[in-house]
């Protein structure tokens, strides 16, 4: 069977969602107290590995979170490395928790290997997921919130960006437009960003590899910043460049800030706050000017050790409490917590409760 057909069959029938059972979180240790990260009016509880992976599913490389406005949420994973013989030995690779972190289903087989950026839209008063499936699987997928799909997009030929054999094409993750259409980030492939329109036809590809302004070297996260005050912007983490670049929403460069982030993975907003998780092992806050307000977990030394070879992201054991390795992916739930992925062998996903 070659890839086409399957994920032809596997977005027919594999998307459909696992049969829900009992999900217990991790328990704190008797008489332990939960660590604390944050300062002043952005202070958090850390609860690590909270939402555990149900029994059919092994947790692998937890990269992409995101909650829909009834409280549920979506976590996509890469669900294992390699790509499956068969889609009987393919894992779901969106696993989906109630507001209270119970397990409700789970779906994705025909994505195995590709999980990565996910992100929830509201369209005519109907929710969608977007999802960016990078190599081996390599699509953007629309879906409603149980799995079935509505598009399923590779790289745009139109833009001509792929034309050379040797361009690759590995989304990240999906930015939405106020206008109903949407952004693309090609990550993992060749550096571009590309635009559609609200029937998600493609409109126009900017960026390309490079360290000038409007390049990027992994274009990893993207988000709509329209936070209130601010004329609306795309604010693109260009990870490997170590900044944030901004463009208008036609793709023109306006500005970049590389002083406050380390290695950028994506965003989130909440009121005037922008959410930055970064992959050097800490959540970074910032408030309406883009001036940090707080790094959370932030330790130069620890930092340094995560780095060394990059070694601790396959040694849980070597986890201390209250801090992070590879945060991936991070959003805000409805009341204010933090909800973090990261970027481990085992996969980690961890609820920070908002106190202040």
């Amino acid at each position: 069977m070659d890839r086409r057909e399957f994920l032809k069959r596997g977005a027919v029938g594999a998307l459909a969602a696992s049969a829900a059972g009992p999900f217990i979180h991790a328990d704190d240790k008797s008489g332990s107290k939960r660590p604390i990260v944050g300062e002043g009016e952005h202070r958090y509880e850390c609860h690590h590995d909270f939402f555990q992976a149900p029994g059919d599913i092994r947790w692998f490389e937890t990269h992409g979170i995101a909650v829909d406005s009834q409280g549920f949420i979506y976590i996509a994973h890469r669900a294992g490395g390699a790509k499956p013989k068969s889609p009987d030995e393919a894992q779901d690779t969106i696993a989906v928790y109630d507001p209270e972190g119970k397990f409700v289903r789970s779906f994705g087989k025909a994505f195995h290997g590709g999980g990565h950026g996910i992100d929830v839209r509201t369209e005519g008063g109907v929710e969608y997921l977007y999802l960016a499936m990078m190599m081996p699987v390599d699509l953007v997928v629309k879906t409603d919130l149980k799995g079935e799909p509505v598009w399923i997009k590779e790289a745009p030929k139109e833009s001509h960006a792929y034309d050379d054999p040797k361009a690759n094409f590995a989304p990240t993750n999906v930015a939405f437009a106020p206008d109903g259409g949407f952004f693309v980030a090609d990550g993992y492939g060749s550096n571009y960003i590309h635009k559609y329109d609200k029937d998600a036809k493609w409109v126009k590809t900017f960026g390309g590899t490079g360290e000038g302004e409007g390049q990027f070297r992994t274009p990893h996260g993207l988000w709509l910043d329209d936070r209130p005050g601010r004329t609306p912007t795309l604010v693109v983490a260009d990870r490997a460049n170590a900044r944030l670049q901004r463009f208008t929403l036609d793709g023109e460069h306006v500005g970049h800030d590389n002083h406050d982030v380390s290695f950028p993975a994506h965003f989130d907003t909440r009121g005037e706050t922008l959410l930055v998780p970064d992959l050097h092992a800490r959540i970074t806050l910032m408030d309406k000017d883009d001036k940090v307000l707080t790094h959370l977990g932030y330790d130069p030394e620890w930092t340094k050790k995560v780095l060394d070879g990059f070694k601790i992201r396959s040694q849980p054991d070597q986890w201390p409490d209250g801090k992070f390795i590879h945060p991936h992916d991070a959003c805000f739930d409805r009341d204010g917590n933090i909800l973090v992925a990261e970027w481990v062998a085992t996969g980690r996903v961890s609820f920070l409760k908002r106190l202040s």
